[in-house]
This record gives C-alpha cells, structure tokens and sequence, in this order.
C-alpha cells in the first residue's frame, strides 16, 4: 500500500510539474536562493558596496521589521508590525497609516494593508506588502524576475519607510507615556 501512495505522488508531481523535496534538498535550496539573491544585489549600483544592504530588522523600531518573503505561488517584501500584544500592534498600524500617502509613493497600484494578517506559523501580524503573483522561488528559471521585483520594491519601501521613521518613532514613544 505504501508503494501505492509513493507512486501516486510521482505520477502527480510529474503531470503537474511539482518537484518534493527532501527537508535537506529544500533547506539547500533556500539558502541558495538567498545568497544568489545577495549576490543580484551586490551587482546593483544602488546598493553595490553597502555593508548592509537592507533594514530588515535595523528599524530602529521595537516590534516593526521589513521582510522578504518568496513562496510557491507569489513574492511579496513587507513592512510588518509584529508586537505581541495586540491593541498596541493596531495602535502602532494606525500610527503608520497616517503615513499612508508617504509608504506607497512609487508604488502606482497602493500596496496591500493587512492589519489582521495570519502567519504560517499561527502568529497574528500586521502587514504592509507589494506582491508579485504567479513566480515560484522552487524554479531558479523565475530567480531573477523575484530578485528584481525584490530588489526594485524593497528600495521603494526602504526609502519612503525612512522619510518618517524617525517621527514614527516618536510617536510610538509618545505611546508610553
């Protein structure tokens, strides 16, 4: 019966074209896609000898972090407000909301603002996103079209975010007292 199923799983994969890794395969694939990603990036002018290339977490603000994120069926690079506690997630989220028109400067359709957002892992975040659909981290044939997507967009978020960070700051501090 096991066999079976094995079978089955083959015949699936290739009708659809659906490579199943291995935990090893999709940890080696992972990390290979992240640093050629590095390695895209290096070549941009823009960011061609910067030591460090992105915020991500250096926001310089508890709880509000910048990711990228790549999956099976989309791209997406995020501003993400992940406090624990949620009335202060919402409150920070409508503290940069007030800053909408300064974030999604560049970005001709808006971005996607999600202050009920779902992690894979069950935690409850809120999300400030552009994503590309219909790109595959899985085929490195895609790579590319994701790391300029990546590339292009996170410059724009990085930018227009740092423009008010810094009053944002503030009044998240302001919060406190």
């Amino acid at each position: 019966m096991e066999f079976r199923k094995y079978l089955r799983n083959i015949i699936f994969a290739e009708i659809f074209h659906i490579h199943m890794y291995t935990k090893e395969e999709k940890k080696e694939l992972v990390k290979h896609f992240w640093t050629e990603f590095d390695d895209y990036c290096s070549q941009l002018p823009e960011l061609a000898g910067a030591k460090k290339k992105w915020l991500l977490h250096r926001t310089k603000i508890s709880h509000v972090a910048m990711k990228f994120e790549a999956g099976r069926e989309y791209a997406d690079v995020i501003l993400e407000i992940n406090h624990k506690n949620e009335a202060r997630r919402l409150e920070v989220y409508e503290l940069v909301e007030k800053y909408k028109l300064l974030l999604e400067d560049g970005f001709p359709e808006g971005l996607t603002w999600d202050f009920a957002f779902v992690r894979d892992n069950g935690q409850d975040v809120c999300r400030i996103y552009e994503r590309k659909k219909g790109v595959d981290m899985h085929r490195q044939k895609q790579w590319n079209e994701i790391f300029a997507f990546f590339a292009e967009n996170m410059l724009q978020l990085q930018n227009n975010f740092l423009d008010f960070s810094d009053i944002l700051k503030e009044e998240i501090l302001a919060l406190n007292r």
